[in-house]
């Protein structure tokens, strides 16, 4: 394995660990957000909604741009507009400039999560074994230092300029002398894949179908995960508000160990078996927070759904790429769309069906949803890369020193 091969790798897993802190930062703090601009309750869901609404504008159009420029350059470029929108976030004075640095955020985001799983995609082609989870993980860790920051700043009750400050201030160099090493598929791809890819391989929606209900009834249990656990354990089974907020920090730990070793999974027993597998573990996760009689089982569910769901994700992505080898940044992109397809259905969903019904039985909705990942796990299986023990094909990518698409 070339020092170049890694070089990008660490470039890119600082990468998916900035975006998890920045987007940690951002969501982990709207009260302060809210009360700074004076943002009525009525018009918050207005604002939320719009985020994940223009990242799937944000992934539609790189979607076009990747055809004429390369994803690292729209990657370096996205992470720092990431950034500074979320510094934009905490010091503006008034609605325009909160919506101004929002839609930037949006759009931004959806760009650099395209363009960092394009990335991850190529890499993993390039070193014949699974290390999408690997990048997940780094995310899940920037999510954990993000969220920590922000408890910080809540503590402290620090304004909002001042607690990003020090944070866009320390990533936004490092990642932009990071990109100088990101890798682009062209230079990381096996001889087959590139092959395909000049006869300009059309990505098929009806193949990606399945891939993409999987991703959004994932980002459907996570969201349900970020914005219901607290008011669940807390209204339903009776917690302390202090109790309450410790769910979403245990998912948030088990998520990243999950990816930590998920990877060691896929290589041994295969994607199929580890989605299957995963899906079991979010089902039973949800399950046992539906009847869970007290807050402490409760969040025996919430640890389940971290292990459960954590996997799924990467693997969409990574099955993706294997699907349409020739096209796999078309593909990654169209993909990511539904990423904020779930986000937005999850919470309102649930939301609604626990004001209707119970809020026991909205989370047996996600579990079905989950469970339906099943039926689509064979759409996991290895097409030209057989990552998984007895599977590993030999690395054929040859990347030279002059060959990081920059």
């Amino acid at each position: 394995m070339t020092d170049v091969l890694r070089r990008g790798r660490a470039s890119l897993a600082f990468g998916f660990f900035a975006q998890g802190v920045a987007f940690a930062l951002l969501v982990t703090r709207i009260p302060a957000i809210q009360d700074r601009y004076g943002v009525s309750d009525a018009l918050l869901p207005a604002f939320l909604a719009a985020v994940p609404i223009l990242a799937g504008v944000g992934s539609v159009t790189t979607e076009r741009l990747v055809r004429r420029i390369r994803p690292s350059r729209l990657l370096r470029w996205s992470q720092p507009v990431v950034l500074l929108a979320l510094l934009g976030v905490g010091a503006g004075d008034g609605m325009v400039e909160l919506a101004v640095s929002l839609a930037a955020f949006g759009l931004a985001v959806g760009a650099l999560d395209a363009t960092m799983n394009m990335l991850g995609v190529s890499l993993q082609r390039a070193y014949g074994r699974s290390i999408m989870l690997s990048f997940h993980a780094a995310y899940s860790l920037g999510g954990i230092i993000g969220a920590s920051l922000a408890w910080a700043g809540a503590h402290w009750d620090l304004p909002l300029a001042v607690s990003y400050l020090p944070v866009v201030v320390v990533l936004l160099p490092a990642a932009l002398v990071g990109s100088r090493w990101y890798l682009d598929a062209k230079a990381t791809d096996a001889p087959e894949a590139r092959d395909a890819g000049e006869g300009g391989q059309a990505v098929a929606f009806k193949l990606l179908l399945p891939l993409c209900l999987v991703m959004t009834f994932a980002y459907i249990g996570d969201s349900t995960v970020s914005n219901w656990s607290a008011k669940y354990l807390q209204d339903v089974l009776g917690s302390s508000e202090q109790l309450a907020t410790v769910p979403y920090n245990v998912y948030m730990v088990t998520t990243l160990l999950g990816r930590a070793i998920g990877d060691f999974g896929v290589r041994r027993l295969g994607a199929v078996a580890v989605v299957r597998l995963g899906a079991l573990v979010a089902a039973v996760g949800f399950a046992v927070v539906a009847v869970a009689p007290g807050a402490w089982v409760g969040m025996l569910g919430f640890t389940l759904l971290g292990l459960g769901l954590c996997v799924l994700v990467p693997q969409t992505f990574a099955a993706a790429g294997r699907l349409f080898p020739g096209a796999s940044d078309v593909a990654v992109a169209r993909l990511n769309v539904f990423n904020y397809v779930g986000f937005l259905i999850g919470s309102p969903l649930v939301g609604a069906l626990g004001d209707a019904w119970s809020y026991r039985g909205a989370m047996l909705v996600p579990m079905v949803l989950v469970l339906v990942t099943l039926v689509y796990a064979p759409s996991f299986a290895a097409r030209p890369d057989r990552y998984g023990g007895g599977h590993e094909r030999p690395r054929t990518a040859d990347v030279g020193p002059g060959s990081n698409g920059l």
